[in-house]
């Protein structure tokens, strides 16, 4: 589909109608093998198997987790070469400097900026900047 050699709706007819029947299959199959663990993975994926195809649905929407996985490796090289935090508040501020890092990489913001302008605000009584972008507030 990214290289135009095949279109959404070739793609949803060709090759997606199969594996959406597989896999539904298999997590009926899962269900009943008699594993409780597998059982319950099992039934807790039923349960969303309609999401698990949103990218077919829904135009911009990539088949894999490729962004997502970009967004978090700054996070994962970080952890593994600091070995983490040594208090439940320490990770409470890694995970949000984490998650202010990713989003303004994601909308293109000056990291710096940000948390500087959330320091000032944070010392002066201001209102806190936000990391919703501009064209998503109603």
């Amino acid at each position: 589909m990214r290289d135009a050699t095949l279109t959404r709706r070739g793609f949803s007819q060709s090759y997606l109608g199969w594996v959406r029947a597989e896999v539904s299959a298999l997590l009926a199959r899962g269900v009943g093998c008699g594993c409780a663990t597998t059982a319950g993975v099992c039934r807790e994926l039923q349960a969303v198997e309609q999401a698990l195809y949103t990218f077919d649905l829904v135009e911009g929407v990539e088949p894999t987790n490729n962004a997502a996985e970009r967004a978090l490796r700054h996070a994962v090289c970080w952890r593994k070469t600091s070995y983490g935090t040594d208090s439940p508040g320490g990770s409470r501020f890694v995970e949000r400097v984490l998650t202010v890092v990713a989003t303004c990489r994601q909308q293109g913001r000056e990291v710096l900026a940000v948390l500087a302008d959330a320091v000032r605000a944070a010392r002066t009584g201001a209102r806190l900047p936000s990391l919703v972008p501009a064209s998503a507030v109603v």
